[in-house]
């Protein structure tokens, strides 16, 4: 039971780090790229990652639903899937992504639109993309971590890297049940 708790724990420390994420958008997101442009790492987390079009294989891997994340000017990342085993482990793998994120659709269905690789140690960059950087203190209560976000799905014109896309929306996420 308190094995239970303490994973339980974990992620919702981990979603709060996601959620929390948003407010950091501005502050943190690397140089826009055009959503139309090509971009070899995207293309390269979609071939490992493709299988996650299916939400349900998310969850049959060990992912974990957190709340819809929006952000506070606008846009938003999505329901972030979390693998508390990655988030602990601190590798980095491209078909391996701590989190994987979501967008609600008005008939209840889950578009893949992005993954999010975390991890403490760093500087971390992933084929090249370095991470973006979280110090310490922050608003999470956590140490440093870096993470970066990977818009494969989803056009993003803020930037594939960016935290926020301003093409996505909670609008049709379901309220959190108690």
């Amino acid at each position: 039971m308190n094995m239970i708790r303490k994973f339980r724990n974990g992620l919702l420390m981990a979603g709060a780090m996601l959620a929390a994420c948003a407010t950091f958008a501005h502050a943190h997101q690397q140089e826009a790229v055009p959503a139309s442009g090509a971009n070899p790492l995207a293309g390269k987390v979609r071939a490992a990652n493709s299988r996650f079009l299916d939400a349900k294989v998310a969850t049959d891997e060990g992912y974990t639903p957190i709340p819809c994340a929006s952000g506070i000017t606008g846009g938003a990342m999505g329901i972030h899937y979390v693998n508390g085993q990655y988030l602990k482990d601190d590798k980095i793998d491209i078909a391996r992504p701590e989190a994987v994120m979501y967008e609600p659709m008005a008939d209840g269905t889950l578009k893949l639109v992005a993954v999010e690789y975390i991890t403490a140690k760093g500087p971390a960059s992933l084929d090249g993309q370095l991470f973006n950087f979280n110090s310490a203190p922050n608003r999470y209560g956590l140490g440093e971590f870096y993470e970066l976000h990977v818009w494969a799905w989803k056009g993003n014109p803020t930037g594939i890297f960016a935290d926020m896309n301003p093409k996505v929306s909670c609008e049709h996420a379901a309220a959190p049940s108690q």
